[in-house]
């Protein structure tokens, strides 16, 4: 089998790929090791009408040619959402981004004024080319709103310590926040939408269905516009032809035997550790060795359909506290009440953040229903 392009994976970005050249005529083949869901982590989860999204996706650029490439896959089932996230911490909710002056009144004021101390003493004497997101992060927000609010849960989601963090990171996760950037906005604040700050936006845009419907409209469009998607293939190898300059995909979908296409190109989203694996000729020693170094944190998501007695209305609330597991409780019916068929029931999603393998990704149903209930 013979094409223009090969993408690897039909999450976001492989389908985005296949989307924009197959409208362009060329010739497109998109490999997806899923049998079922195309969107990757943004695909949407149904069960008995009800509808997931695993991790929580906003729709929100500041590209006006990416807004345009949404509405033109998606049209009509975009709803504008209303955003809103606190962090819940010592028994008390914070909103998030920051609100400066609630935050003060619920730390209280001895801790307060610890805060705002901090702050100004880094404004003085701040790290020097900071090298991690624990030194980044104290620049913008002093050492003590380092600790309360960025350190354990950052801690909790990547499975790591701040200072091994790159810095580079954290400008690109939290980028142009600062305390004096929130307290500017909490004056100031911008037109619903418009923050430059993406941090601070108020409103965002949602698929009714969840995110799994802008993915499952672009797959569409891609089979209409001559493209293909084979599901449930798992790509083996990876060898490119200098003598024909043309690359082989090795394929296979499960008990089946293995197939080879050739293209021109190639794209892949698949994770890098897999694909380096799977080149040849060979990868350099070092280059194979790093990429196998490499570790993915995942996490998994307890979805818990319980009867509606409006507890919050929060997209999803952040939980630092380090003697729980959760990380995030997720709340769909905030996401889009679409996503939920009852309107007298609503659906949580627990999330837990985890390695592959251990022993919260080994737990099994039950284990983890209980840990989500408490």
């Amino acid at each position: 089998m013979v094409t223009e392009v090969v993408c690897i994976g039909a999450g976001p970005a492989g389908l985005t790929a296949a989307y924009l050249l197959s409208k362009q005529g060329v010739p497109v083949t998109v490999l997806e090791k899923d049998p079922v869901s195309v969107g990757g982590i943004s695909k949407t989860v149904h069960y008995k009408g009800f509808c997931f999204d695993i991790g929580g996706h906003r729709f929100f650029s500041k590209s006006e040619e990416i807004e345009k490439l949404w509405d033109e896959i998606l049209g009509d089932d975009f709803l504008k959402r209303p955003r809103k996230s606190r962090i819940f911490y010592r028994g008390k909710f914070f909103s998030y981004p920051l609100k400066p002056f609630e935050a003060l009144m619920n730390l209280g004021i001895f801790t307060s004024i610890q805060c705002v101390a901090s702050y100004v003493w880094v404004k003085v004497f701040p790290y020097k080319n900071p090298k991690n997101f624990a030194e980044w992060t104290t620049n913008h927000f002093g050492k003590k709103l380092f600790n309360i609010f960025f350190k354990t849960y950052t801690e909790k989601v990547w499975g790591m310590k701040c200072n091994e963090i790159s810095a580079d990171w954290a400008a690109q996760r939290i980028k142009g926040l600062s305390l004096w950037i929130a307290v500017k906005n909490a004056f100031f604040p911008q037109k619903s939408g418009q923050s430059s700050v993406k941090t601070l936006i108020d409103s965002f845009r949602y698929p009714r269905k969840g995110p799994g419907m802008m993915w499952e409209k672009a797959a569409e469009k891609i089979k209409r516009q001559g493209g293909d998607i084979k599901m449930g293939v798992e790509v083996l190898e990876l060898r490119y032809l200098p003598e024909r300059k043309i690359w082989q995909a090795h394929y296979k979908a499960q008990n089946k035997a293995v197939e080879i296409i050739e293209a021109q190109h190639v794209i892949s989203s698949a994770p890098l550790k897999e694909i380096a694996e799977g080149l040849k000729p060979a990868l350099p020693v070092p280059a194979l060795q790093a990429a196998g170094s490499l570790r993915y944190r995942d996490f998994l998501i307890v979805a818990l359909i319980v009867e509606d007695r409006n507890i919050f209305d929060d997209n999803w609330i952040y939980i630092h506290d380090p003697s729980v597991k959760v990380g995030r409780i997720q709340n769909f019916k905030s996401w889009s009440p679409e996503m939920v068929p009852d309107q007298s029931l609503n659906c949580y999603g627990m999330e837990y953040f985890c390695f592959e393998g251990d022993g919260l990704w080994n737990s099994d149903d039950a284990d983890l229903i209980n840990l989500s209930f408490g």
